[in-house]
């Protein structure tokens, strides 16, 4: 067994103004700060029990900050993966899911209930991700048998990266995920190497 703590990146001004943030490169905002100092804390206390083997995260501003502090907290070095990135979501990105859903309320409902069927306009499919990230994860499950790890990333991409490591057959996005938290996936080995 494999544990991978997933942690979602603290909010940036694009959470605070109910943004489609995508692959843009967005800072923390003062309340993203003030969430990843206080995930850090709690990330390093004893009771909490988690000691990661090492610690992986993606390549945005927001994301990286987050694993700096998060890694700071833990005594570990982040190391970057590019595909670990976030969701491209095209035309979508930078406006506010409000606007999405007044321009086309039933796309934008289909996208969350069944992202496999619909790709936001030069946006990057759900299955296309979903292959970039079992490429990304495979060899780290299979390197941290026994061990934990931890996965820093944005929003949609850490509800893509749990239904993958749960093997949830349906893809589901939720709009309202809440920033700077985490949780523990425990995640099986079999015997022709996970997710094959």
């Amino acid at each position: 067994m494999t544990q991978v703590v997933l942690i979602r990146s603290g909010a940036t001004v694009y959470d605070e103004q109910n943004r489609v943030q995508g692959t843009l490169d967005v800072p923390l905002c003062e309340r993203g700060r003030a969430e990843v100092a206080a995930l850090a804390e709690k990330l390093a206390e004893p009771y909490v029990g988690i000691e990661l083997a090492a610690l992986y995260c993606g390549p945005t501003e927001n994301v990286l900050r987050t694993a700096e502090v998060v890694g700071k907290a833990l005594h570990i070095r982040p190391k970057k993966i590019d595909d670990l990135r976030n969701l491209d979501q095209g035309l979508w990105q930078g406006l506010q899911f409000d606007e999405i859903r007044r321009r086309n309320n039933r796309v934008f409902r289909q996208w969350l209930d069944d992202p496999l069927t619909i790709c936001p306009p030069q946006g990057e499919p759900v299955e296309t991700a979903l292959a970039r990230i079992k490429s990304a994860l495979r060899p780290l499950i299979r390197r941290h048998q026994g061990e934990a790890i931890g996965l820093v990333v944005g929003e949609p991409l850490a509800q893509l990266i749990a239904c993958y490591l749960r093997r949830d057959p349906r893809v589901q996005l939720d709009d309202e995920v809440p920033t700077g938290g985490f949780e523990r996936i425990m995640v099986a080995h079999d015997g022709n190497g996970y997710g094959d």
